[in-house]
């Protein structure tokens, strides 16, 4: 989960002096400058968080983020539109990918909040949308964990029983998993956060006014950490461990038959497009894993602050990275965004063009 932190401090008794006489000749010197005190979120509020300095860097920060967010958003609108449109698109794995990238999608919009909590320190926007806030940025990183999971799982049955692949995954069956993973972590993160009192920081001594921090008790850092990471990351694991194995396997039996001169059937060939798909999606979910990994097993340590922020905009950067991954292995998706963005899908009958078929 995201920690937004800001330090505390109580006022009482800790200004100090505020200012200095020093004599010399017939005149008093100025006090101390104002800047040399300590700043404070809510100067009127006594339980106020200090105000850190603004970094040299916050500026640039806030322009990185602010392009990263607009990059994120363009290539996952790109992804949804074109899997929304085009009716030759509509498969149960694409229906898969569209929920993946509508969790980009969102989290590509959440990033200028965050470029704006990085530069300023203080959380202005209260309690109640802190709460919000929290609750949003954890269920997309565990809505998008279970679309990992649902991608896995769809790319095992096609891979390893392929004649069962109509039957066991239709449109309706994985539309209803899709719906029924964003309801459950719905329900499971608004818990998490309810329970952890992040609605109601008032009445909280852990935090100052002005913080918003995701802090957790230890028995739900134990069920999150199994919910969210150790039974998703082993299911995966274990899926796409079988995947590779059985893809070997029948590379090894059609690569026989061609060297031996037969005829390689038409359901070979369609295999080896599965093949293709598994691997594809097992890049997605292998470099979501890479980022997601690292921050959940350093979070779990006592490190600074800093490389848990760099650790999260890794996972943050990796929603912008999944469309590159659609463009480079799915021609499909170039021919889409070629149309797209040629505005030729405002054409009639535009969404009834077979995009597979080759120039």
């Amino acid at each position: 989960m995201i920690a937004l932190t800001c330090s505390c401090v109580d006022k009482d008794g800790q200004k100090g002096e505020q200012n200095k006489l020093l004599t010399g000749g017939d005149s008093l010197m100025a006090y101390e400058t104002e800047d040399q005190e300590t700043q404070y979120c809510f100067p009127d509020i006594n339980s106020s968080c200090v105000k850190e300095s603004h970094s040299s860097y916050g500026y640039i920060i806030f322009l990185f983020v602010s392009l990263l967010s607009a990059w994120t958003v363009f290539l996952n609108l790109l992804v949804i539109i074109s899997i929304s449109h085009f009716k030759k698109l509509h498969t149960p794995t694409n229906m898969i990918i569209l929920s993946l990238a509508v969790t980009d999608l969102l989290v590509g919009l959440i990033m200028p909040i965050e470029a704006i909590r990085l530069t300023e320190k203080c959380w202005y926007f209260g309690d109640s949308f802190c709460g919000l806030y929290l609750l949003f940025v954890s269920l997309l990183l565990a809505t998008s964990l279970s679309n990992l999971v649902l991608i896995a799982v769809d790319r095992y049955v096609a891979v390893c029983h392929p004649l069962l692949y109509p039957q066991k995954i239709t449109m309706t069956k994985t539309l209803m998993s899709i719906c029924l993973s964003w309801v459950c972590f719905s329900a499971y993160c608004t818990a998490l956060v309810i329970n952890n009192g992040h609605f109601d920081t008032a009445h909280r001594t852990d935090v100052c006014y002005g913080q918003c921090l995701f802090m957790m008790s230890f028995s739900w850092i134990v069920a999150d950490l199994f919910m969210t990471f150790i039974f998703p990351c082993m299911l995966i694991i274990m899926l796409y461990l079988r995947i590779f194995y059985v893809v070997h396997q029948q590379v090894k039996v059609i690569n026989s038959l061609m060297k031996g001169g037969k005829c390689v059937t038409e359901g070979s060939v369609k295999r080896k497009s599965e093949f293709k798909a598994a691997l594809t999606l097992g890049i997605i979910v292998s470099v979501y894993m890479l980022c997601y990994i690292p921050y959940c097993i350093c979070s779990l340590t006592v490190i600074s602050s800093t490389a848990i922020n760099v650790l999260i905009w890794a996972i943050h950067a990796n929603s912008g990275l999944n469309p590159l991954v659609y463009a480079l292995f799915y021609p499909w998706f170039k021919k889409t965004v070629k149309l797209i963005l040629t505005l030729k899908i405002f054409q009639r009958a535009s969404s009834l063009i077979n995009i597979f078929t080759q120039h």
